[in-house]
């Protein structure tokens, strides 16, 4: 018996239990588990589907090159791609046409690799207790970077934001503001808050009063919020870094002269340009 999420909807559901019909059948796979909102049974009619499956080792290339082939009997499969462009090869993307359009993250790996992971899956079915074996070696963890790695490359970024908004680069300086939301602002503090530090996700959820201080970040295309929107940024960066003082060597120097030109070129930019 299938040990489904309570929260998984009916064509979720239905999905699922093809998925695992066609893969339990192939003898070159091993097991499959549910990672992501799934494996803590918190799916909604958004949710898209993170799907682990374990390949047997001596199979890896093989099912590698099939791995579009064995999407399309899943489902009705509109498009997939793999997943080079958020840094990991064996995943395929795909999305299905369902009761409503579904969004499904297939990663194929060896079994050897399973217990490279996240967060800790939910497992559907497995030969011999293999991912459940696995899985019980060690917790599986959000990756972070460590504090001294983001107060290298803050004030750089500081930087570079207000060069771009004194030139007229405006959605050059808009994209480096979601930027530092995403990849500073959001892991350092879901971190500091014992949550997942995954970016800026669910944040309007887990941290309501930091989603609030960073309304000011989401501008126009124009100088003056844009130049408010790096301070709001700063003045955040500097309040959370608090919580591992002890483990930074601060870069005073840079931050003194990227927030003194910040300044320069705010001052000195022609009010009527702001626009």
């Amino acid at each position: 018996m299938l040990n489904i999420p309570s929260s998984m909807l009916e064509h979720q559901q239905n999905f699922i239990r093809s998925l695992v019909t066609l893969i339990s059948a192939d003898g070159r796979f091993v097991g499959i588990s549910l990672s992501g909102s799934g494996s803590e049974n918190k799916l909604d009619r958004f949710s898209d589907l993170d799907i682990v499956l374990a390949i047997s080792t001596t199979h890896v290339t093989q099912v590698m090159k099939e791995r579009k082939m064995l999407a399309k009997q899943m489902g009705k499969l509109l498009t997939c791609a793999t997943g080079e462009h958020v840094n990991e090869p064996r995943l395929l993307i795909c999305l299905f046409d369902d009761v409503e359009p579904l969004h499904v993250d297939l990663k194929f790996v060896s079994i050897e690799d399973a217990h490279q992971r996240v967060d800790n899956p939910l497992v559907l079915w497995e030969v011999d207790n293999v991912l459940t074996n696995t899985y019980q070696h060690d917790e599986g963890h959000y990756p972070i970077n460590p504090p001294q790695w983001y107060e290298d490359r803050f004030w750089i970024w500081i930087h570079y934001g207000a060069s771009k908004i004194a030139r007229g680069e405006l959605y050059e300086a808009i994209d480096l503001v979601s930027f530092i939301r995403q990849v500073v602002i959001g892991p350092i503090a879901m971190a500091n808050n014992g949550f997942e530090p995954n970016g800026v996700r669910k944040i309007e959820n887990k941290l309501p009063l930091l989603a609030k201080q960073l309304n000011s970040t989401i501008t126009p295309r124009e100088k003056m919020p844009l130049f408010n929107a790096l301070r709001t940024l700063v003045e955040i960066y500097i309040s959370l870094r608090q919580a591992n003082l002890s483990q930074l060597e601060l870069r005073d120097a840079a931050q003194q002269v990227a927030l003194s030109y910040l300044q320069k070129e705010e001052q000195t930019t022609d009010k009527k340009d702001y626009k």
